[in-house]
């Protein structure tokens, strides 16, 4: 069985997904670092020449390798602890780190 879990906007649509867990109990950590580091975290837009390093907790906005742009949280121990799926204009990427700040605070926790 595959253990993680997928943060969802208003509408239902995924805006991050986490890594997998070996237990529910570490899945149930990773949210609750995810609450507690997103709000907080400011955004290191690395998609710009000589982009500026922000301290962790902080959302890693990047271009993969197919052009798509995507972010990623990191905890204050610089931990992944989720994910984006891909983005093709960094104003809709950033729209989506908005959208987990928002969202992740008082979001349902659903199990399936």
């Amino acid at each position: 069985t595959v253990i993680k879990f997928d943060l969802k906007a208003g509408n239902g649509d995924v805006i991050a997904t986490s890594q997998v867990y070996k237990s529910e109990t570490s899945c149930k950590k990773g949210i609750a670092s995810v609450q507690k580091n997103a709000p907080v975290a400011a955004v290191e837009n690395q998609t710009v020449e000589g982009w500026e390093k922000t301290k962790h907790p902080k959302f890693e906005v990047y271009t993969d390798k197919s052009g798509e742009f995507r972010f990623r949280l990191k905890a204050t121990n610089g931990q992944v602890i989720a994910i984006s799926e891909g983005y093709t204009t960094h104003a809709s990427c950033i729209n989506g780190v908005e959208s987990v700040k928002k969202n992740v605070v008082d979001a349902d926790i659903v199990t399936e």
